[in-house]
């Protein structure tokens, strides 16, 4: 039975570059960090994790999945933007709203804003 969501691991060849990448660039909270070759980052209850995956078969920069949950989306995108990060436009769902970014390495991962739950009429 599957009881949590243990961690979001992406694969980079350069892990200081990305390291900085993701708790300066993007504000992740850092975790663990085992020497140059696996980071982790602490994000809610789960942890994102960064390390050089090509000896388990995990090409560096084809990472995808991770979505990250943020307070305020469009604000969040403007700061990427003038880090020079290639940053989608902010796409609208009717639950939520989201963009899509890359990290140096070209993985790919998500900003996600949930809308405000409407309160369900008696």
């Amino acid at each position: 039975m599957v009881k949590d969501m243990a961690f979001v691991a992406y694969s980079v060849r350069d892990v200081p570059r990305a390291q900085a990448f993701y708790r300066d660039t993007l504000g992740l909270v850092p975790g663990e960090s085992f020497s140059d070759h696996w980071v982790e980052f602490n994000v809610g209850s789960s942890t994102f994790g960064i390390g050089n995956g090509e000896s388990l078969g995990f090409e560096p920069g084809a990472s995808t999945g991770a979505a990250f949950e943020v307070d305020d989306i469009f604000s969040m995108c403007e700061r990427l933007k003038t880090s020079g990060v290639e940053v989608s436009e902010v796409h609208e769902f009717p639950a939520c709203f989201a963009s899509f970014a890359r990290d140096p390495e070209g993985n790919r991962f998500a900003l996600h804003q949930r809308k405000p739950i409407a309160p369900v009429a008696a």
